[in-house]
């Protein structure tokens, strides 16, 4: 009898991906200023980049205060090596836009600094 969980899934179609999004993470009491600097670094090296609301308290999965930077496919290879090395500290999230949440934001998710544990099941039941 074969083993159904170790078959190899399908390829996903990276063409599925309509955009990204980076949660920047902080503690409103003691790294605002340093998510505050990133976020004006964002802004004026990378403008094409949206810029979301500040979000001290908790919202959807995410189990701590957090900013939302959206920003285009074509923005992935500039963007993220960039992120990577000028985050200072503050932990991030980055996933894809595929359409569906619970994975984006799990499976397919990118985590740089602490991995954080998400509240999933915001998302509803999974199948």
């Amino acid at each position: 009898m074969s083993d159904k969980s170790s078959a190899p899934k399908p390829s996903r179609d990276p063409g599925a991906i309509t955009d990204y999004h980076a949660h920047i993470y902080y503690d409103p009491a003691q790294t605002r200023g340093k998510a505050e600097r990133l976020r004006e670094r964002v802004a004026a090296a990378f403008p094409q980049a949206k810029l979301g609301r500040w979000h001290d308290e908790l919202v959807g999965p995410h189990p701590q205060s957090m900013f939302q930077i959206a920003f285009p496919v074509d923005m992935l290879a500039g963007f993220v090596p960039w992120l990577m090395l000028n985050r200072d500290g503050l932990t991030i999230l980055l996933h894809p836009e595929t359409g569906d949440d619970y994975t984006d934001h799990s499976a397919h998710a990118a985590w740089f600094g602490a991995v954080l544990p998400l509240r999933l099941d915001v998302f509803g039941k999974r199948k």
